[in-house]
């Protein structure tokens, strides 16, 4: 726990969350009671205070809804056998955020104001943490621009929220991908490095394309020569071959993930030889070919581990070991689970605890 800032909480009349079925908990398809808001003006956050979840009223000409300027961090709590709430390396979220808030020309939030609208919020609405297997609560908070301005400049004015999301189980199997060939997710000196709303609209349409064609996500390659592996979908993209965890660099095409940076921590303690390096699509299909490609997996806050069952190049789908040989995958998955369920000791410091 930390020293939170105080700030007006305002209850509603009635919680809704009999309205929840606990059973049957869809990802992204109900919302807590309460959000966190503080709103940017005259240099400085202010309003600092807990509403509420409802719908926001903004201007037709608000610069965001124009121009973009947005960011956003995806997070989870979880539910101990005690009834504790145990959220996941909040703090790199913290300082994910403010490095997206950086390129986007957002003001910076003060990690103690993150911590604590975190905190409170998690407090008030800890009811509503799921605790069935494989359940949690989705923790979203986001920045945009509010000027009511259509002029191409950065807002004087911006918006700081945080709602949450009872969430179930984001692929329930392994999942079939397509290596994207043609649209390119991100180019050196974009926006790739940062968690803004225009890189995952610009993503949609190949990725319905993608669906349409039968597969569950995008491998994305690297612009213009298409050669190497970036991400995929919504997650980093690892691959286990001939014994060697092999993942793209960090970098300013490819998002810093939470998720990948405690995946490739755990390998590392377990011995597994680790290589950040560029992955190229070649010797991944012909690994698959030969027998040397044990594993793939895409790694993210919302699926944790997402195994790949088959891989989609040039219009052949190369189908990749069973899922009962997907070892490393597994481990990691059950590891990351335990920490994060508070089952086993958290000797990485990883949990925060409410």
């Amino acid at each position: 726990m930390i020293d939170t800032l105080q700030f007006p909480i305002t209850q509603v009349a009635k919680s809704r969350i009999k309205e929840l079925d606990m059973d049957n908990v869809q990802f992204g398809k109900s919302y807590s009671d309460h959000m966190f808001m503080a709103d940017y003006v005259d240099g400085q956050w202010k309003d600092l205070r807990i509403v509420p979840y409802g719908n926001l009223s903004m201007s037709p000409a608000n610069t965001t809804l124009h121009y973009g300027q947005s960011i956003f961090e995806g997070m989870k709590a979880y539910k101990a056998e005690n009834g504790d709430v145990l959220v996941f390396r909040p703090e790199k979220n913290a300082a994910r955020l403010n490095k997206s808030a950086e390129r986007m020309c957002i003001p910076e939030i003060p990690e103690e104001m993150f911590m604590s609208a975190l905190t409170e919020l998690l407090k008030l609405d800890r009811d509503w943490v799921p605790n069935k297997p494989g359940t949690s609560l989705y923790i979203r908070p986001f920045v945009f621009g509010n000027d009511p301005f259509v002029g191409i400049r950065s807002s004087l004015t911006y918006q700081f929220i945080i709602f949450t999301s009872p969430a179930g189980a984001y692929y329930s199997r392994p999942v079939k991908v397509k290596v994207e060939t043609k649209y390119t997710r991100a180019a050196p000196g974009g926006t790739g490095s940062a968690k803004t709303a225009g890189n995952y609209a610009a993503a949609l349409y190949p990725m319905v394309q993608g669906q349409k064609a039968g597969y569950d996500q995008l491998l994305w390659t690297n612009a213009g020569s298409h050669e190497y592996f970036e991400e995929s979908g919504t997650m980093n993209v690892l691959f286990l071959l001939d014994g060697v965890l092999c993942t793209a660099p960090a970098s300013e095409t490819i998002l810093d993930g939470v998720t990948r940076d405690s995946v490739l921590t755990l390998a590392r303690e377990w011995g597994y030889p680790v290589e950040e390096r560029k992955v190229s699509v070649k010797e991944v299909i012909e690994g698959v070919k030969n027998g040397k490609l044990q594993e793939a997996f895409g790694v993210g806050t919302a699926a944790t581990i997402a195994k790949i069952s088959h891989i989609g190049y040039e219009g052949v789908d190369y189908a990749l070991p069973g899922e009962e040989q997907m070892v490393l995958s597994q481990r990691l998955l059950k590891s990351l689970d335990d920490i994060k369920y508070g089952k086993v000791e958290d000797t990485h410091g990883w949990i925060y605890r409410i």
